[in-house]
């Protein structure tokens, strides 16, 4: 008897805890976390989130998925969010900005607005799920990275707030979240099912950093301290080095701002006018390298 319990907990180990560099991760899914109180509150409530969100996924007939007719909503949001009680700190300054620049960031990622659409381009935002691109065509796997090796016949595309791309992100966030890598890796789709998840993976990138990348959360809460290096490549503090965190390869260091970096920095402009913040400095990355150079 005392062994067949033993070998009940020992799978019961493997499978809901994952060793990452020889550490013991408790799931997020599973952890305590999730009663954990949330400053998100303190500035959102639904009604504020439908004004803010008008147009989002599942709202409008036109716009639906068979999983949830109001996919991004802020129940699930906020259920989301009690995960990564860090989320949204500091003083009360610091925490406008930082929720204005997650907005922000989220809201053009999957933005359906155009200049002349009802209501206005930031009325748009979080309109889609899953990114338009054909993923037949380009499936985001990086065969490189041996540790998050992409399954033959998934992709990897751009799904949920923050559109999580590339094998390596699914699984990074895979393991932080269910404890294995390979949940996601196998079933990357999920998180244009489930709602909290899919709210989760875009508050954990954002929380989370990447060498040589700061995370999204240290650079709006000053945590992030830039190197001289980073400095010699203009990389400093303020919203333009989330926009480099999660897209610089694309939209920073050119010199201009393309149309789509535009509305980030105006997302991000409208999100603080509306919870009465100043923006701070540096709301731009056009004269960032980006992050790696």
């Amino acid at each position: 008897m005392k062994l067949i319990i033993f070998i009940l907990l020992f799978v019961f180990s493997i499978n809901c805890f994952s060793q990452i560099d020889g550490v013991t991760i408790n799931p997020l899914k599973i952890s305590d976390r999730q009663y954990e109180e949330t400053a998100l509150t303190k500035y959102l409530n639904e009604a504020k989130w439908n004004v803010l969100f008008p147009n989002r996924h599942g709202r409008l007939s036109k716009n639906t998925t068979k999983k949830s007719k109001d996919f991004y909503s802020f129940k699930s949001f906020v259920a989301a969010a009690r995960f990564f009680p860090g989320f949204i700190s500091g003083n009360v300054v610091t925490q406008k900005r930082e929720l204005a620049a997650f907005l922000a960031n989220i809201a053009q990622e999957t933005s359906g607005g155009w200049n002349e659409a009802p209501g206005g381009y930031f009325k748009w935002g979080l309109y889609y799920v899953e990114e338009l691109e054909d993923s037949t065509k380009n499936k985001y796997a990086d065969y490189t990275k041996l540790k998050y090796m992409p399954v033959p016949g998934k992709s990897y595309m751009g799904r949920g707030p923050k559109q999580l791309s590339w094998n390596y992100n699914y699984g990074q966030f895979s393991e932080a979240w269910y404890g294995s890598k390979d949940t996601l890796l196998i079933h990357p789709e999920r998180l244009a099912e489930d709602p909290v998840l899919s709210f989760a993976s875009a508050i954990w990138f954002w929380m989370t950093p990447q060498f040589p990348k700061p995370s999204c959360h240290d650079i709006m809460t000053g945590k992030w301290n830039p190197t001289p290096y980073d400095l010699q490549k203009g990389r400093v503090p303020g919203f333009g080095a989330t926009v480099n965190v999660i897209n610089g390869g694309v939209e920073c260091g050119l010199g201009k701002d393309l149309e789509k970096t535009a509305h980030r920095y105006r997302y991000y402009l409208y999100f603080c006018k509306y919870f009465k913040a100043s923006a701070g400095e540096n709301v731009n990355c056009m004269n960032q390298k980006p992050f790696g150079q």
